[in-house]
């Protein structure tokens, strides 16, 4: 327990279950995953802790088996914009009045919550809405969620502790940390369920009030998160979802006198012109927003020639094809040494070959579906492209069916030229492009990886030289927020390795850190002084 007032919980991470055969936590989640797919889920909006439901709805179904109806989700338009604007507003007086203590307990409430009562429920609307396997689900949608709460509730104790020093006789001087005027609106992406959780709670864990739009594709799983917040004690109002277009929603926000912020991960040409706007509109706002923003990757693994084969292959296997690359973090350029691409390539075939894929539902499939038929359509595009270049080769996969679900085959393209198109432009898929370098040209390359992408996200070194690993360290500093050394370029642990990039890839705040938490709030200084100074003059004066 930290010492003192602030007495809250030390966080650690919350342990991942392995969903093995025979194990109780697999029999529990393939029952919440019949039970999700064996009735029609009617999901509305909510506003001022109201259940809003209209005429209009969105279907829903599994990417993975996209003839089957999950539910429908009722579709808001501008005026539910406003009714959300209207009820944070109206919600915000008594929260950012409520003790840190209090907010904190709502939080912490949640996670527990999260990691037990509703983990199984959680995990399969996240397996069947994202079509994301159990592992993948359980360290997002119970895992990582649930260490953003705890976590982020110990880094909020922290900032109210933090004070200067009294050193200053008959003089007392603190710090306020006051939330944002106005309201803050979370726009949250598909792939995670735990950051479409984060963005929206942690600006409201430090007293401000949300209006949260997620992704038509993440809805599904956003609803359970929504009951998880209610069932915990959020008050209405504190943090409004609704489903609406991404015009009309910023149509209203972005011309809302009260905007304070936007917490945002999505892509960086969607984050490049909500920035824009904001600025166009920046005379209109009571106040500067705060503009919080992960975007793109073009994420990179760099071997060494001194790399370890079974380290470099699993790296790139698990890091390229992990949900089916659909990970802001995912590795998608790699760059191999020439003497070893030959024994590398018939590694990466191998384990290719094993994989299965296919459904959710079948535990044994280690890749499933790609989000919807627009994704699945753009990948397809640049792996037939590759096909018929000349800069290139598909040698692993390329091949693709979306009859019953929106299913490419983990493919492996090696890059004639450093700079072809897939390894600069983000896909956001399981393609992988590799370019073989000479030997002997390892400076070049490093200038390579620097230079060849927009994006400075996640990046990896696989050495066993020390020279080289300080070497790629520095020389890339500014390619990776998240830099990793014999790992694979994706897997942050909140707590652990706060996630964030910059150049093309974002603000680079971190989330899951205290540097996120300070970007929304507005601190205060208060002098107060015991014995004030009662005549104008000092003493040189005398």
């Amino acid at each position: 327990m930290l010492k003192g007032f602030f007495n809250v919980p030390v966080p650690s991470n919350e342990p991942v279950y392995s969903y093995a055969a025979g194990t109780k936590e697999r029999e529990l989640l393939q029952a919440a995953i019949k039970e999700a797919r064996g009735k029609e889920a009617d999901i509305p909006m909510y506003i001022g802790g109201q259940e809003v439901r209209t005429d209009n709805k969105g279907k829903m179904s599994p990417p993975h088996d996209h003839q089957h109806t999950l539910g429908y989700y009722h579709k808001g338009e501008k005026t539910h914009v406003t009714a959300a604007i209207d009820a944070a507003l109206a919600a915000k007086p008594k929260w950012e009045a409520l003790a840190w203590e209090q907010r904190a307990a709502i939080f912490l409430k949640a996670a527990e919550l999260a990691s037990t009562k509703y983990r199984y429920k959680l995990n399969a609307a996240t397996m069947l809405a994202q079509s994301k396997n159990p592992y993948q689900a359980e360290i997002d949608s119970a895992c990582e969620f649930t260490d953003f709460l705890r976590f982020n509730v110990a880094y909020m104790t922290e900032i109210y502790r933090q004070q200067p020093p009294a050193n200053s006789k008959g003089v007392w001087n603190r710090v306020e940390q006051r939330p944002l005027e106005g309201f803050v609106f979370a726009l949250t992406p598909f792939n995670f369920t735990a950051i479409a959780g984060n963005l929206p709670s942690c600006v409201a864990m430090m007293g401000n009030v949300v209006v949260w739009k997620p992704s038509n594709a993440q809805i599904y799983s956003a609803h359970v998160l929504m009951e998880i917040f209610q069932e915990a004690g959020l008050p209405d109002g504190v943090i409004n979802l609704i489903y609406v277009s991404g015009p009309d929603a910023g149509d209203v926000i972005f011309k809302h006198p009260e905007f304070s912020g936007i917490h945002f991960t999505g892509s960086t040409g969607v984050f490049q012109d909500i920035w824009k706007t904001i600025g166009e509109q920046i005379h209109n706002y009571k106040t500067y927003p705060r503009i919080v923003g992960e975007t793109g990757g073009k994420d990179f693994i760099l071997a060494h020639p001194s790399a370890d084969l079974d380290v470099l292959n699993t790296a790139l296997v698990r890091g390229a094809f992990e949900y089916q690359g659909q990970k802001c973090s995912a590795a998608s350029r790699a760059y191999v040494p020439k003497s070893l691409w030959n024994a590398l390539k018939a590694k990466m075939e191998k384990d290719i070959s094993s994989f299965k894929i296919g459904g959710t539902e079948d535990f044994s499939n280690f890749i499933n579906a790609v989000i919807d038929e627009k994704s699945f359509d753009k990948i397809t595009s640049y792996i037939e492209r590759a096909k018929e270049s000349a800069d290139a080769e598909v040698v692993i996969g390329g091949d693709y069916d979306k009859t019953k679900g929106y299913f490419i085959h983990p493919t492996v393209i090696v890059a004639k030229k450093h700079d072809y198109e897939t390894m600069s432009e983000e896909l956001f898929g399981p393609v992988l492009t590799i370019y073989v370098y000479e030997d002997e040209k390892w400076e070049e390359t490093l200038k390579m990886v620097d230079t060849t992408s927009i994006y400075a996200l996640t990046g990896s070194i696989i050495s066993q030289c020390r020279y080289a690993i300080d070497e790629a360290t520095h020389a890339l500093r500014n390619a990776a927020g998240n830099f990793y050394i014999n790992d694979k370029c994706t897997g942050a642990v909140v707590g652990q390795q706060p996630f964030g990039g910059a150049r093309g890839s974002g603000t680079n705040d971190k989330a899951g850190s205290m540097i996120n938490l300070l970007r929304w709030v507005s601190p205060r200084t208060i002098k107060e002084t015991f014995n004030p100074d009662t005549d104008y003059r000092y003493p040189f004066l005398g």
